[in-house]
């Protein structure tokens, strides 16, 4: 009897390049434009890629960020010359995102990451060792282990430094010489990596978090920086949830119906009242909690509300799948946080009749 093939199993989050393999390819053909050296897309194509559009061959492409275009214009732009781009921003507006996406359209890689960490040393950032081999030759090219950055720079590619500003500012300056002559030395060796053309480096920062270390102005100056906002508009913002929802839903497979518009719109509302200090109308004010309530926030709590719904309810989005996940986003300390958003349901969302279901499950969360 013939062993059946087994399959293999899916991805839980295929890189950027996989995820829309057939985009990147539809517009590299579609793609009349200069390319700078080693680009996959010229900087026309890529912003396309990532604001979306429709194509001369009438091929539609999905959008990856919901806001200016300017913003992806300027950064994009920044990695055509020799400057790196900084991507800054509050917790939550899309920073990895973008880096990725713009990673995946120039160098069709990105995959040469380094996260950034309190306890991150400079081999990390630069390289490391074989220390088998260091051992048996003593040191040598062949023993060396190229950080991601290095990798990127002998390849001519994008490396990105997700979460900068909780690096250590000793291991952050180490970026210094890199950036600015584009080459890397190891003086173990008594050698120096030069970087290829196509080589550069997008890093993200956010200066909310505690343990934040502020970039030295040396480094700063390496960088040019592109703030990330926040949504401009509700419209925008339920937008964007909508379609990351539907996204990572279908991805983790899960059941159920698709999440009710009425629902994230709800759910953005709040969160965009209590981070601005006021109702939406301008006519309350209301306390801000100390969580950032961000977009991606928004996100996690419809899709923690989809896997209740489906695997504990009627497969349907209620309001009672939304309070806890709702209530653990807002109250990150029990007791000024608790505070705040008990107010905010009994001056706001109490009084507001489409929002009684909603203001219940809250309430019985917080007894």
């Amino acid at each position: 009897m013939a062993k059946k093939k087994k399959t293999a199993p899916k991805v839980l989050r295929p890189h950027a390049e996989e995820a829309y393999a057939e985009e990147l390819k539809i517009l590299a053909a579609n793609d009349e434009h200069a390319r700078p050296a080693n680009w996959r897309l010229s900087p026309w194509a890529v912003v396309t890629y990532l604001m979306g559009g429709k194509l001369a061959d009438g091929t539609v492409i999905e959008p990856k960020y919901y806001g200016n275009r300017r913003l992806i214009e300027v950064a994009v732009a920044t990695l055509v010359t020799d400057r790196a781009l900084l991507l800054i921003g509050i917790p939550g507006t899309a920073k990895t995102w973008v880096a990725e996406h713009l990673a995946a359209a120039i160098a069709g890689d990105s995959t040469l990451l380094v996260q950034g960490t309190a306890g991150m040393t400079e081999e990390a950032m630069r390289y490391g060792w074989n220390y088998a081999r260091l051992l048996s030759e003593g040191p040598s090219e062949a023993a060396l282990v190229p950080s991601p950055i290095l990798t990127a720079m002998r390849d001519g590619k994008i490396a990105r430094v997700e979460e900068l500003t909780r690096v250590p500012s000793d291991v952050q300056d180490t970026l210094i010489t890199l950036l600015s002559e584009k080459l890397l030395p190891v003086p173990e060796l008594g050698m120096e990596v030069q970087a290829n053309r196509g080589f550069n480096l997008i890093a993200t920062a956010n200066d909310r978090d505690k343990g934040v270390n502020d970039l030295s102005s040396a480094l700063r100056r390496r960088f040019n920086t592109v703030v990330m906002p926040l949504p401009a508009s509700l419209q925008e913002e339920v937008k964007i949830v909508q379609t990351r929802v539907a996204q990572i839903g279908r991805a983790l497979e899960l059941p159920g119906e698709v999440a009710p518009v009425q629902e994230i719109q709800r759910l953005v509302t709040i969160f965009r009242e209590l981070r601005s200090g006021r109702t939406e109308d301008g006519r309350t004010k209301v306390k801000s909690p100390s969580s950032t309530l961000s977009t991606a926030e928004a996100i996690s709590v419809i899709n923690s509300g989809q896997a209740l719904a489906a695997h504990f309810g009627d497969g349907k989005l209620h309001a009672n799948d939304l309070a806890a996940g709702i209530t653990g986003a807002i109250v990150k300390d029990p007791v000024q946080d608790k505070t705040i958003w008990l107010e905010y349901l009994e001056t706001v969302a109490k009084e507001r009749k489409e929002w009684k279901d909603l203001y219940r499950a809250c309430k019985e969360m917080l007894d």
